[in-house]
């Protein structure tokens, strides 16, 4: 049961306060039971040396997954050497149709919330990683469109997806969410990267070389140039440009190893589909190059990675059906001479146009095939790609023993495995292999030097869980502040070392480091603080079990898609925690009413009670029922009981205002696994609006009552404003969190 209170009296300082104050909480938040142990991953490919498990991908010849392969029709070899089959099991991920979906005219303006997902309720984890390092200009185009597709069509339930710029910096490393509002305000960010590889084409137009001009000069005082020249002079064009590209190609297999390194603890399948124009691996010179070499080489610990982690890799060559041949862009001498060497290395160049398409395409296919996946190429339509790549999420997950000496390094650096099919028809996909010895070599790598692990953990996509940090960042603008993002961090202190002082005051030592990246990759606010805190011995236990809270503003020039991360070390155990979360600070400029951040409260019934019924002091009720409410410690950690009120408090901004009055109206509402379970009555906001700002504030409590389901909730406020226009008509705004028994 949940239950509607009017507007609570004071409430509106808090939140005000709440916006404005720049302070760690000076007691703890409410400790949530722990959450449930999610089941081991039956899809994770795990290598260890008493069993490999892997998974295979086994389809027809129109690539529809085969689901009757019986066990006796396996065969697994490694090194050559057949292994006998311990484990067994298909794993059914059916992929639905994909259909054009019509508007509905009759729909609500309301955007619905997006779903909670908990990691033992995630079937799928997929990286749409845009290699914006090598994209040209109408490639990005493509795969732009080909995201939007995903998102509004194909992502389903379950799905845990995050959208990663190769050439973007660390901050464009988004978190995985299943949150669509989120990856769309991202894909909006895909564009092309003009310090990257990419052209505005495929190819870039031909054009005459100097060597070439100066052959065409009917000058007397020109230079003599022969075949030999021009064929040099190419090879030097060639040189460079090769060597550009490996750079630029270095660039991208960094950051698939980086993003591979953070999917291991992920739950679900794990799936890299990657756009891009190609990755060139092979030298085009004859006996290759060091660079080559290098890159081949980071290709193979690259897939090692992947092979380890249960990453498969999908490439989709967003060129598409590419034409070689001559076009209008390019520029030609005298295309009738016949035996001009200028118009054999004219024809050398569009034979150079097939040769690099054959070979970046070379680097796609070899990625997907040693992960396991399959490259898209040649194919006009990328949606089509994706959708592939989603049928191929059902596989047979296959087990053996290995020999021992498998492991030995002395004796064997990469095992190789074989996976065949005893049926006729049937094409096989699977891991090529494992290298052994890198485990450990990965382990002494570890740097536990403070600056260093602090960074790591800042800059990973991914939580680092060593010390439990919440996070939850608002933003709000005000005329004197402008633009801001408020970030709220619950820290359990239960995870940190605490040291007895000699007054018998208990104390720990920490620092947080917090960056705000913008959406291309570099950071614009940072905040790196040390601190510390100190416990009476009679709180100790009530800390440690509840933790505390603490909070820092970033004031933002301008609005867009920010990055907020944060890093947490402690100085004594130097355990690790960290958080990160995409905040998009609206265009007040372009926007009709928008509503902040959501500020909450969670207090109990009985203070509630006592606070509101005028005769006991709030203080003396605090200390009677010996409940401090901290509203940062409850907004950043978001994990209430049964039977308490939970407060919230929202800002309008830009709240259209005649006479100073306003004439929105709000409502808020209550979701459970994506289904609404409570809303309050339709409400006037007749109070005055402030003239200058244009902002309003809100305030209101809900009971949650004691035989409300345990789980997760949505709370959404909506506001509406009749006197605007329909696009700008609904500002809504919603937080996430948890209900305990």
């Amino acid at each position: 049961m949940l239950m509607s209170f009017r507007r609570p009296v004071l409430f509106a300082a808090i939140l005000v306060a709440s916006f404005v104050r720049f302070a760690a909480a000076q007691e703890p938040s409410p400790k949530p039971a722990p959450s449930p142990t999610p089941p081991e991953d039956g899809q994770v490919v795990k290598i260890t040396t008493a069993v490999i498990q892997l998974d295979v991908a086994i389809t027809d010849r129109s690539g529809r997954p085969v689901t009757d392969i019986r066990p006796e029709e396996i065969e697994i070899y490694e090194n050559g050497v057949r292994q006998q089959l311990t484990g067994f099991s298909f794993v059914s991920n059916p992929q639905p149709k994909l259909t054009k979906q019509k508007k509905d005219p009759s729909a609500s303006l309301i955007p619905e919330p997006p779903l909670v997902l908990r990691p033992e309720n995630v079937r799928r984890t997929i990286a749409l990683v845009v290699d914006d390092l090598t994209l040209s200009f109408a490639s990005v185009a493509q795969t732009r469109a080909a995201l939007r597709r995903f998102v509004e069509q194909q992502m389903q339930d379950g799905d845990l997806v995050g959208i990663i710029r190769t050439g973007a910096g660390i901050g464009a490393l988004q978190q995985f969410t299943s949150d669509k509002r989120q990856l769309m305000a991202a894909i909006e960010r895909v564009r092309w990267n003009p310090k990257g590889v990419g052209k505005f084409g495929s190819f870039d137009p031909i054009e005459p070389t100097m060597l070439e001009r100066v052959r065409r000069t009917d000058s007397a005082d020109a230079p003599s140039v022969d075949e030999e020249d021009l064929i040099q002079e190419r090879d030097f064009q060639r040189g460079g440009s090769d060597f550009r590209e490996s750079v630029f190609t270095a660039g991208t297999l960094g950051a698939l190893k980086y993003i591979v390194s953070g999917m291991a603890e992920l739950p679900g399948r794990k799936s890299v589909m990657m756009f891009s124009d190609g990755l060139r691996i092979f030298d085009r010179k004859e006996g290759g190059s060091i660079a080559a070499s290098r890159t081949m080489e980071f290709l193979k610990r690259l897939i090692d990675e992947a092979n380890r982690k249960s990453v498969i890799f999908y490439p989709l060559d967003a060129r598409g059906l590419e034409y070689t041949g001559l076009t209008a862009a390019d520029q030609v001498y005298d295309p009738n001479t016949q035996n001009d060497p200028i118009q054999q290395n004219l024809s050398d160049r569009i034979s150079d146009r097939s040769t690099e398409l054959f070979d970046t395409q070379q680097g796609l296919r070899y990625l997907a095939e040693k992960t396991g996946g399959f490259a898209y190429i040649n194919q006009n339509n990328l949606s089509i790609g994706v959708n592939k790549v989603l049928e191929d999420q059902s596989f047979y997950l296959v087990a053996y023993e290995p020999d021992g000496d498998n492991f030995n390094p002395e004796l064997r650096k990469f095992n190789d495995i074989e996976v065949k099919v005893k049926r006729e028809g049937v094409e096989v996909r699977h891991r090529s292999g494992f290298f052994t010895g890198d485990v450990k070599d990965e382990k002494l790598l570890v740097d536990v030097n403070f600056p260093t692990k602090l960074m790591r953990a800042l800059t990973s996509p991914f939580a680092i869980n060593d010390i439990s940090v919440s996070l939850n960042a608002l933003f709000g603008h005000t005329e004197k502040r402008g633009y801001f993002v408020h970030s709220f961090l619950h820290i359990d202190a239960g995870d940190l070392e605490f040291t007895k002082l000699a007054n018998g005051d208990y104390q720990a030592n920490f620092e947080i480091l917090a960056i705000a990246y913008g959406d291309n990759g570099a950071p614009v606010e940072k905040n790196n603080a040390t601190g510390s805190t100190t416990i009476k011995p009679e709180h100790f236990e009530r800390v440690k079990r509840e933790g505390f809270a603490y909070s820092f503003i970033f004031p933002f020039k301008k609005p867009g898609a920010y990055q907020m991360r944060v890093a947490l070390i402690d100085r004594a155990s130097k355990a690790v925690g960290s958080a990160n979360q995409f905040v998009e600070v609206p265009n007040l400029k372009k926007t009709g009413v928008t509503l902040g951040g959501i500020v909450l409260e969670n207090v109990s019934r009985e203070y509630w009670d006592a606070m509101n019924s005028g005769s006991t002091n709030v203080r003396t009720a605090a200390n009677r029922l010996m409940e401090f409410p901290d509203p940062k410690a409850s907004t950043a950690f978001r994990r209430f009981r049964r039977g308490s009120v939970l407060r919230f408090g929202v800002e309008a901004l830009n709240a259209a205002a005649r006479e100073g009055t306003s004439n929105l109206t709000i409502e808020s509402r209550v979701f459970h696994d994506r289904k609404l379970v409570f809303t309050t009555n339709t409400r006037s906001l007749a109070s005055t609006v402030d003239p200058a700002s244009g902002l309003l504030s809100y305030t209101d409590a809900v009971e949650l009552g004691k035989n409300l389901l345990p789980g997760d909730y949505v709370l959404q406020i909506v506001v509406s404003d009749p006197s605007a226009k329909k696009s700008r008509r609904i500002a809504t705004q919603y937080v996430q969190f948890e209900v305990l028994e």
